[in-house]
């Protein structure tokens, strides 16, 4: 069985990567925090030419109607550019939901096409989450009642925005009304949808988490390679170096579980839950560690708001806790090696 990325997949990362480094400059995020929505609307438009929104959307709705497996790439590049979760969890997370309904749904033929288009915003409401997203700024909101899953217009709920550490992410309290023309499903159908969601919340959560990683490692190596000390950059002394190689094997050790969640989403793999809470807990555990060790090397002060490694280790912090806190994470994980039937070790890995 080949794991490898293909050409193509490569391709598309390496376009996206250019795309947000042009788009998408350290002084825009900071830049769009000051606004009242916490990003650009015209960054919107301008992800939609590139085929982002579209990438998941079957190809009947307008869109690519590519794989788990191609939006794990996509998620780091969103990681590394800090991008706002609305773009996550409209793409990814909700056309996940939507493609789930039942065939020839019209909530999902009215907003996939929206969507691949980069014309429409959907907050997702787990039940494991108090606070949505973005719920301020959607055009749809598909929320949980009870288990059930309905789907409510933008303009119909009141939001209060709750404040995060991590200015880039909008977390709010919604206000609305459950009733018979908001439900789209009962909880019996509603519940392996909404299983399935909390896995592409939380595995976009840990690919944007290893995209974060990866800018902290960049940000903290050119630091260290310009900081000098005793006439020496202080990346030249083996304390230093030690810190940061220690980051770098954690991501490289975290990688191959990212890829293996996003292999058993894309494969329908019944233990595809374990999997995305395997890889949930790698990468949170390699944040953490990048975190701390840029934090380090920066002299202390890389928490500062006026140092750029605070942007991305904030946001490190938040998705760690987003779709699933580690103790949930843990105890599925648990679960699944201590239970009788249990497939363990390298040979059976992928049986």
């Amino acid at each position: 069985m080949d794991f490898t990325f293909s050409e193509d997949q490569i391709a598309f990362r390496e376009a996206m990567h250019s795309f947000f480094a042009k788009e998408l400059p350290l002084e825009a995020i900071r830049k769009n925090w000051e606004t009242e929505a916490g990003h650009a609307p015209e960054l919107q438009a301008r992800i939609a030419e590139q085929g982002l929104f579209g990438l998941s959307v079957p190809e009947d709705f307008g869109g690519l109607g590519l794989s788990d497996v191609d939006w794990v790439q996509m998620t780091q590049e969103l990681g590394y550019s800090a991008l706002p979760d609305y773009v996550v969890d409209t793409a990814y997370v909700a056309v996940g939901l939507l493609n789930a309904l039942p065939a020839g749904h019209a909530l999902a033929a009215e907003w996939l096409p929206r969507i691949a288009e980069g014309g429409a915003r959907v907050a997702v409401g787990h039940p494991s989450q108090k606070l949505v997203a973005d719920a301020d700024s959607a055009d749809l909101l598909l929320l949980s009642h009870q288990g059930e899953l309905h789907a409510v217009a933008g303009s119909a709920v009141k939001t209060v925005l709750n404040p995060s550490i991590d200015l880039s992410r909008r977390p709010c309290r919604v206000e609305w009304t459950p009733g018979a023309e908001t439900r789209v499903l009962d909880a019996a159908a509603a519940a392996p949808l909404w299983e399935d969601a909390l896995n592409r919340g939380a595995l976009a959560a840990a690919g944007q988490i290893m995209g974060q990683i990866l800018r902290m490692l960049d940000i903290s190596v050119a630091y260290t390679s310009e900081r000098k000390q005793f006439g020496k950059p202080i990346g030249s002394f083996q304390a230093v170096k030690h810190h940061l190689a220690t980051v770098a094997v954690k991501a490289e050790f975290a990688k191959p579980v990212l890829e293996r969640a996003a292999q058993a989403m894309a494969s329908g793999d019944p233990a595809r839950g374990v999997h995305v809470s395997h890889a949930k807990l790698a990468c949170g555990d390699a944040g953490w560690l990048a975190a701390r060790s840029g934090i380090q090397v920066h002299g202390g002060m890389g928490y500062t708001w006026e140092v750029d490694l605070q942007i991305f280790m904030k946001r490190a912090w938040v998705l760690d806790a987003a779709w699933g806190d580690r103790a949930f994470h843990k105890n599925r994980v648990a679960a699944h090696v201590l239970s009788a039937n249990a497939l363990l070790g390298a040979g059976k890995t992928f049986i």
